[in-house]
């Protein structure tokens, strides 16, 4: 043997430990799903808190929503008195049978202007709830704006009500 070529050898030696930075792809991929599922449990509970599963406020919204969508096949007057009775359901989910019973009238219009954040003039605006679903068909003058105008009133002191 060469006595210089074994002078050139050298210790076998470890190989350093791997570095833990940057983690590998499998570790970004675990950190990118766990990410996507904080997003979707925070924004199903956010929906949640908003409208409540087993309770009035999201039935309520829905049938809003298809009472305006169905506005364009009805008449102002058929309309309305949905309108109507729909708000009269949620003021008795709202209330209780026991008070929203006795709201009718001026009386009924005061109080949804008081319940609405938003402040709607709901007695000055919503005499066609008082009116259309007693009066015969045609005697109540109504128009499709002014009935879209109450839906939107509808939705938002529906959705947003004092808790």
């Amino acid at each position: 043997m060469n006595p210089d070529l074994l002078a050139r050898l050298r210790d076998i030696h470890e190989l350093p430990p791997p570095s833990g930075w940057p983690p590998a792809l499998g570790w970004w991929l675990v950190a990118l799903a766990a990410g996507l599922l904080l997003w979707l449990a925070w924004l199903g509970i956010r929906s949640l808190r908003r409208y409540p599963l087993g309770t009035w406020h999201r039935d309520a919204r829905n049938q809003l929503l298809a009472l305006r969508r169905l506005t364009s096949q009805l008449t102002p007057e058929q309309s309305i008195r949905e309108l109507s009775e729909l708000m009269r359901r949620i003021a008795v989910a709202r209330i209780g049978r026991g008070q929203a019973a006795g709201l009718s009238g001026r009386r009924w219009l005061e109080w949804l202007e008081e319940m609405d954040p938003e402040d709607f003039p709901w007695t000055r605006e919503g005499q066609a709830l008082i009116r259309a679903p007693y009066a015969p068909p045609g005697k109540v003058p109504l128009s499709r704006e002014q009935v879209e105008r109450l839906i939107e009133a509808a939705l938002v002191w529906a959705r947003r009500h004092p808790r």
